[in-house]
């Protein structure tokens, strides 16, 4: 069959995600699809992978992924008629510490909602499953009894039978060597000719960053990657391994995550692969240049770099060093600069997707290709993916930042992420105007969509070092520090230099009725603003907005610094032609300035009208500079937001403190907010939830003429009567606040999840927001949060703040 001249979507890259997504296309009736391999299928990285297929992730997406993909394999060779070799052996993780025993109790509670039955086991019976290993020196471990281990090659031949069965095409050995754009559609260039397409998907694995540029004329950008260097090795046959096999079985795959290695049996030999911390990274220098085809090909063998990881698992199970070495593989594979893959939209750019970056692809190959073709399909996605969402990269991802973070992440893949932990590599991407004067007065600081600011405030003697952020418990060197600033914002006047704000000028005839057709609620009046939420085709939390309105037809729309190129796009792409939308983030910078004292502050510093109300804003001048003075604060004190230039900023800031303000960071800022009821972006607020499960109805007019995305959705919703709801929780806690998806019982039965939790310093208890059955969802209902493995009873308060809950000093 000769090479399609039109396609309705083509996919550029064969290996397993490329496959998958092209075979959930098919199944989904999307069979005019075309995917292009310039050599064979799987030559990338799928052909040299271990083929491990783990449920566990600390991330509830990504298990998610995981878990589909699991289940699908299970089935896929009857499905498609193609024989699989997919082992399912279960596995077990080693934990050394109490501290990895906590992570493992967290990722069970996750798995056990998901319907994975991980078990936490004590080191007998983790010998019991794996009778080859030493386990004195363990604190415990986790069964996962889904694990085990596919035939990577097999895996995506299948899928691309069932692919082509369906209709699909696939070109092999057909290489893409560019695209261009005509009359609203892509046309891919490849040696065998062109194709005109509507969609086009990079899925071309460690060359996607090469690809990426391909679409830099059209609004895109270079993806943020790099290729480490993962190196896994086969024993030769081990008899004892032998032995126990043709009577037990095989055995289950380990991981010591501790040590940073996962050891599997191989037919009758071990599988050693480490993840070590001296890593490589490959193709990064001129005098190692990424070849144009590296197709099938390993790199050099380097086992000095995982010497002591050899040692280590001998160490752990002896047989592994009764036998000689059969074979070493050292291969690329892609990482992104958190590990997570990118599946999504391609930022900037019409009609295109990114489906590449896997560093577990084979594991997550089958979940990646559903996701993938329901961006293609629907715009939107079954489960909330902004862990793997390509937009989650701005502007400060250059390539050493890259390298720089798949090195740290390489190095640590199966590292604890800590809730007060921060990862240093890649840092001081942008900048504050005043951010040495944070540093300077003890600022420990945390990057924010590449922003640095201060989670916390430390003062001589405080104990700043990395090693210190290694615990799940709420408290540390921080937790006086964060309490002095809460007791500072809520009695006097505190500051919080907060840089990186996404902001967006929308202006034009039309831009108030436009408005009023995207957002669900109303819209303010001049000089006035409004938190407005935006709902997708479902009724489900798109985004929230600040709106403030200067004009009849001139508005400045604020969010979240990380969802900056995300509500950019929100806008864009349904802005009509005549209205003008213009990213300003980097022009302005902005205080919280905010406490019972903060009028006061003002009065002597600015020459604002400090008796407008909540809500309002006005341009004034702050220390002799112009600034624009915002009658709010996420922290619900009285208080102003202060934007100003970044020249005139520093200038703003000295003089705020001059009066005595007490500088506060995002600890205090969490803490403070999560007291007022106000929900996160991509915590609380996100596609997993519709507008009413998230407790948003006050901000829906049903009532209003325009046909807002969702409306017909909600109206449903709210007719037929709303499944879930959101609730606040005083939780008592130990010595952990809730993490985000925590599950929460009723009775012995799962009702809900957490989606925020935290200590509220001026209520005093610890705080929980999620989700609940509706019937669970009313004040002084009992329940119980389930956090690192223990439960706390949980109480269900009324919908309104914790703290004033009459809002009596923010509109002081």
């Amino acid at each position: 069959m000769s090479l399609p001249s039109t396609a309705r979507v083509v996919i550029i890259g064969g290996g397993v995600v490329g496959v998958s997504t092209l075979y959930h296309l098919a199944k989904a009736g999307w069979t005019d699809c075309v995917l292009l391999e310039k050599n064979e299928l799987t030559a990338g990285s799928t052909w040299h992978a271990a083929g491990n297929c783990p449920s566990f992730s600390a991330s509830w997406s990504v298990m998610n992924m995981q878990r589909y993909g699991l289940e699908m394999y299970t089935t896929l060779a009857e499905d498609v008629e193609y024989p699989i070799n997919y082992n399912v052996t279960g596995s077990v993780r080693l934990a050394h510490s109490d501290a990895r025993m906590q992570e493992f109790e967290k990722v069970a509670g996750m798995g056990r909602y998901q319907g994975i039955d991980m078990k936490i086991c004590s080191p007998e019976e983790l010998q019991q499953y794996h009778p080859f290993m030493e386990t004195h020196d363990l604190a415990g471990g986790l069964w996962d009894p889904v694990d085990g281990d596919i035939d990577p090659s097999q895996l995506t031949q299948a899928m691309a039978k069932g692919a082509r069965d369906l209709g699909a095409h696939i070109e092999r050995f057909c290489p893409a060597k560019g695209v261009s754009r005509e009359n609203g559609e892509w046309i891919v260039h490849t040696e065998k000719g062109d194709i005109r397409c509507e969609i086009v998907v990079n899925a071309a694995g460690y060359y996607a960053q090469k690809v990426s540029e391909w679409f830099i004329p059209f609004g895109g950008r270079q993806t943020p990657a790099a290729v480490m260097a993962h190196q896994y090795f086969l024993t030769e046959e081990i008899p004892e391994l032998r032995a126990w096999t043709q009577e037990n079985g095989k055995l289950p795959l380990l991981r010591d995550v501790d040590s940073s290695y996962y050891l599997r049996q191989d037919t009758f030999s071990l599988n050693l692969g480490p993840y070590e911390n001296t890593c490589k990274a490959h193709w990064i220098t001129p005098d190692d240049p990424m070849p144009e085809d590296f197709s099938f090909q390993l790199y050099p063998d380097d086992f000095d770099r995982i010497e002591w990881h050899i040692e280590d698992a001998m160490a752990r199970v002896p047989i592994l060093g009764s036998q000689g070495v059969q074979r070493n593989i050292n291969g690329p594979i892609p990482y992104a600069p958190d590990g997570n893959p990118m599946i999504g939209p391609m930022p900037g750019v019409p009609n295109a997707f990114e489906a590449h970056s896997f560093t577990f692809g084979i594991a997550q190959g089958g979940g990646a290709g559903k996701v993938a073709a329901e961006w293609i399909i629907e715009g939107m996605t079954e489960w909330d993916m902004w862990s793997c969402d390509p937009r989650r990269y701005t502007d400060y991802t250059d390539q050493q930042y890259c390298i720089d973070k798949a090195m740290e992440i390489y190095g640590n893949e199966y590292a604890m992420h800590f809730p007060h932990h921060v990862w240093p590599a890649a840092r001081n991407r942008k900048l504050s105007p005043v951010h040495a004067k944070v540093v300077e007065l003890g600022g420990q600081m945390d990057a924010f969509n590449g922003w640095e600011r201060a989670n916390w405030f430390a003062q001589e003697g405080d104990d700043t070092s990395e090693a210190a952020t290694h615990t799940w418990d709420r408290t540390g060197p921080w937790t006086l520090r964060v309490r002095e600033e809460c007791e500072a914002v809520r009695d006097g006047v505190g500051v919080l230099d907060l840089p990186g704000f996404s902001r967006f000028s929308l202006s034009g005839d039309g831009a108030a009725e436009w408005l009023r057709g995207r957002i669900a609620g109303s819209l303010c009046k001049i000089g006035r603003m409004t938190l407005a939420y935006f709902a997708d085709a479902r009724g489900r939390i798109l985004t929230e907005m600040s709106i403030l309105r200067h004009g009849e037809e001139e508005f400045t729309l604020i969010t979240a610094a990380a969802a900056q190129w995300h509500d950019f796009e929100v806008l864009k792409n349904a802005l009509p032609e005549g209205l003008a939308l213009v990213d300003r983030t980097r022009e302005l910078s902005t205080l919280i300035v905010t406490g019972p004292k903060s009028r006061v502050l003002f009065a002597e510093i600015s020459d604002g009208d400090l008796a407008r109300g909540w809500l309002t804003h006005q341009q004034a001048t702050v220390a002799g500079k112009p600034a624009m003075l915002v009658r709010v604060s996420f922290a619900g004190e009285l208080g102003w937001e202060v934007h100003a230039s970044f020249e005139d900023m520093p200038a703003i800031y000295d003089a705020v403190l001059a009066c005595g303000a007490k500088p506060f960071g995002m600890f205090a800022l969490n803490s403070l907010r999560i007291e007022k009821g106000y929900r996160s972006w991509k915590g609380d607020l996100s596609t997993d939830y519709t507008l009413l499960e998230g407790g948003l109805d006050r901000f829906v007019k049903f009532d209003k003429t325009q046909d807002f995305p969702g409306k017909t959705a909600l109206l449903t919703e709210r007719q037929r009567g709303v499944a879930k709801r959101f609730v606040q929780m005083i939780v008592e806690a130990g010595e952990a606040d809730a993490p985000y998806m925590s599950t929460i019982w009723s009775d012995d039965a799962i009702v809900g999840e957490t989606t925020s939790g935290d200590w509220g310093y001026r209520v005093g208890a610890s705080i929980a927001f999620g989700t609940v059955k509706a019937e669970l969802a009313v004040p002084g209902t009992e329940l119980e949060i389930e956090i690192f493995g223990k439960r706390y009873k949980a109480v269900v308060q009324p919908d309104q703040p914790l703290w004033d809950p009459e809002n009596a000093r923010i509109r002081a």
